[in-house]
This record gives C-alpha cells, sequence and structure tokens, in this order.
C-alpha cells in the first residue's frame, strides 16, 4: 500500500511526464507542418498549377482596356466650362478653358493615350465645335437642351450644369440610351440649305411685326389701316392726314423692302423643288419640309416620325385610368406648322387621299364645333407626314394613298 505522500509525488511526477509528452508531440507537428509548407511552396515555384486562380489564358476582366476620357461641355462664346472624367474615378472640378485652348488641350490628351467621349447642348453657336472636335478624333454628341437641376434646388450656374451633363453622359456611355437626347447633327449643306428657308420665315415674321405696328400708330390717332396698307398699290390710296403719312413712312419703306426680300427668297428656294408634287402641296412648302427633315432614311418606324412632328397626343395614365390630352409639341415646331397649313389645303385638293377620306366628312361638317374641327386636321396633318415619309423612302406609292400628282 503506498501512502498517501508516495501517492502524491507519483501523481506529480506522472503529470510532468504527460505535459512535456504534450509539449513535444505540439512541437514535432508544428515541425512537420512547415516542412509541407516549405515543400509546396517550392513545388509553386518550380511548376505551373493549372488553377483557376493561376490559368494560362487569364479572364477578359485581366486584359487591358482602352483608357476613357468622359467631357460634357457648357459651350459659351468666349469660354466653354468642361467637367471631366477619366475613366471610372470620381468626375474632376470643371475648368474654364478659351475655345482654342480646349481643341489644343484635347489634342494633348488624344496624345497621351486617351480614348474621349464627349457632349454639348445645341445653341446658338450651331455646330462648329462638334465638326471641330470629330475631326480631332472625339466622339461628341449634340444634345437637347435641358434644365440639369432636377432637384429643383434652385442653384444653377455653369459648374453645376457641367457636372449633371457629365453624369447623363456617363450613363449613355454605360449603355442607357435615354440618359441623353440626341441631336441630328446636318452636314453643312443641308445647314445652310435649312438657314435660307429660316431666314426667310424669320423675315416675314419681321413683316407682320412692323405692319402691326403702322396699324397701332394709325389707331392711336383714329384711323384703321387693312391688309398690306404698305403695298405700293395701297399706300398712295391711303386717306390719312399728310403728317400720319410722315409718321407711317419709315415704317411703310421697311415694310416694302422686307416684302420684296420674302418675294424673293421664296422663289429662290421654289426654284431648287424639282419632280411631281401632290396637288395642294407648293414647291415652298416641300422644300420646307424637305430641309427641316434633311434625310428621311434616319427614322426607322413611323411612332419615330409621329415624334419629330410633335403631333402625338400627351398622356397622363395610371394604374386603370388613361388619359390622352393636347399634342405634346415637342418636335420641330416649324414642320408642324408647315404640315397643318398643308392639311386645310389636302382638304380642297385631295379628296381622294385616304386620310381625307377619314376626316373631311366631319371636318367640313357645319355642326362639327371648331375645336374639334382643329383636332381632326391635326390628326390628317400626323397622318400624312407619315404618309411622306413612307413615300420619301420608297415604301408606299401615290396611288396607293390615293394622291394625285402635278408636275
Amino acid at each position: 500500500m503506498f501512502s498517501s505522500a508516495d501517492f502524491t509525488r507519483r501523481f506529480i511526477a506522472h503529470g510532468r511526464s504527460a505535459f512535456s509528452s504534450n509539449l513535444v508531440r505540439k512541437h514535432v507537428g508544428r515541425e512537420r507542418a512547415r516542412k509541407r509548407s516549405g515543400k509546396l511552396s517550392a513545388r509553386m515555384h518550380n511548376e505551373t498549377i493549372t488553377t483557376p486562380a493561376v490559368a494560362t489564358v487569364q479572364p477578359v476582366n485581366h486584359l487591358t482596356q482602352p483608357r476613357l476620357l468622359k467631357l460634357a461641355l457648357d459651350v459659351h462664346l468666349r469660354q466653354h466650362v468642361v467637367a471631366m472624367q477619366y475613366d471610372g474615378s470620381s468626375p474632376k472640378p470643371p475648368q474654364r478653358f478659351p475655345p482654342p485652348g480646349l481643341l489644343a488641350w484635347v489634342q494633348k490628351q488624344i496624345a497621351h493615350g486617351w480614348q474621349i467621349v464627349s457632349c454639348y447642348e445645341a445653341g446658338p453657336f450651331g455646330y462648329g465645335l462638334h465638326r471641330q472636335l470629330t475631326a480631332l478624333g472625339v466622339t461628341n454628341y449634340v444634345i437637347r437642351p435641358r434644365n440639369w437641376d432636377d432637384q429643383h434646388k434652385r442653384v444653377k450656374t455653369d459648374h453645376t450644369d457641367a457636372l449633371a451633363m457629365l453624369t447623363a453622359l456617363d450613363r449613355y456611355v454605360a449603355g442607357n440610351p435615354h440618359a441623353l437626347a440626341l441631336v441630328r447633327v446636318p452636314t453643312e449643306a443641308q445647314e445652310r440649305q435649312r438657314s435660307e428657308s429660316r431666314l426667310r420665315q424669320s423675315l416675314k415674321r419681321d413683316l407682320k411685326l412692323l405692319a402691326q405696328r403702322g396699324r397701332g400708330l394709325a389707331l392711336q390717332y383714329g384711323h384703321s389701316l387693312k391688309g398690306k396698307w404698305y403695298g405700293a398699290r395701297n399706300w398712295p390710296r391711303l386717306e390719312v392726314p399728310s403728317w400720319l403719312r410722315e409718321l407711317l413712312k419709315p415704317l411703310q419703306a421697311t415694310c416694302a423692302a422686307l416684302q420684296e426680300q420674302v418675294r424673293v427668297q421664296g422663289e429662290a428656294i421654289e426654284a431648287v423643288s424639282t419632280g411631281p408634287l401632290p396637288k395642294g402641296l407648293g414647291r415652298l412648302s416641300q422644300q420646307v419640309m424637305e430641309r427641316e427633315v434633311g434625310d428621311w432614311q434616319r427614322f426607322q418606324n413611323r411612332r419615330q416620325v409621329s415624334s419629330y412632328l410633335g403631333l402625338c397626343p400627351s398622356e397622363n395614365s395610371s394604374g386603370q385610368r388613361q388619359q390622352h390630352g393636347h399634342i405634346t409639341k415637342c418636335g420641330n415646331p416649324r414642320l408642324r406648322w408647315a404640315l397643318c397649313e398643308l392639311a386645310w389645303r389636302l382638304l380642297k385638293y385631295q379628296p381622294t387621299y385616304r386620310g381625307c377620306q377619314k376626316w373631311r366628312a366631319r371636318i367640313i361638317d357645319p355642326q362639327t364645333p371648331g375645336g374639334r374641327k382643329k383636332q381632326m386636321v391635326v390628326a390628317l396633318a400626323r397622318g400624312f407626314g407619315v404618309d411622306w415619309w413612307r413615300l420619301r423612302t420608297g415604301q408606299t406609292t401615290p396611288e396607293k394613298l390615293g394622291l394625285v400628282m402635278t408636275d
């Protein structure tokens, strides 16, 4: 039998032996793990491991992507405010450049290997900057002007507009086609022809303004002037006092000169038109339509044509409620005016046209309210605009539409 003292000594000795044995086993295990790790590292350095992480053919996202520089330009006469974004980094603070300095800076960035995408709003400066940037190799977009204060903070500066435009450009480049509304850039020849017809319309508008100013001046002294009072035939026969005639003389001379310029411009525009036209469609109206559109092939379907004309009905619908309102007027106003004016002539000269067959009886009905007549004329104008697009693109013939053509 062991005494309690002997039992205690033997228990302590056994415990120390077990503890030392555990330390030895842990040390041996760590040493073996270290050796295995060393062998694996040596093997990885000396051999090719065909795992996805170190595959010979790397994934596409490991390839070198072209460096992209996005520019949003707030264009002015003496300086341009430019917001820029290099690749996917945060936008830089907008900078101001003089027009020649901007082009020189763009050339420098292209020389450094940057692929540049830019945009600016269409405005009074035309498309000269677009052509200059394109000639340098920049992908430039001319966009529709808009209010960039989407959150209605009532803070609008050149810097805030440029940054907001840059954000929209970034979304557009990323694949969102609705981020920007692009404006078609005409050729230089198309732009000059369009300017000619628009100049004639501006002169005609100024003529009406000055003629009305003369009527107001005469009415101030109790005299009424009607029609083209400034014409060569009506001016000598005006029954007004001599002192009033002297007051009206500068206005009459200006109106007469403007009237002559409008006539000359109209004849020059009509002389360009050739070929047969539908009866009721004059050569002047046809040239206005052609010059405003430029290229009918750019429309892919009739919805795009109607949208460009601005003759589509507006809509305010939600859930089960569907409500249509007046036309949007978001398209070309000059083209919309020419088509609505033409629609009234089609009612008289094209009774067999399919659009007139649909609307003519109700339009000429005396019991039809005036507002309703205007709505149907707008519908007729929209339909003819689509049919004219189909004619110009070779999708149909005048005979199929019921149009009577004249030389």
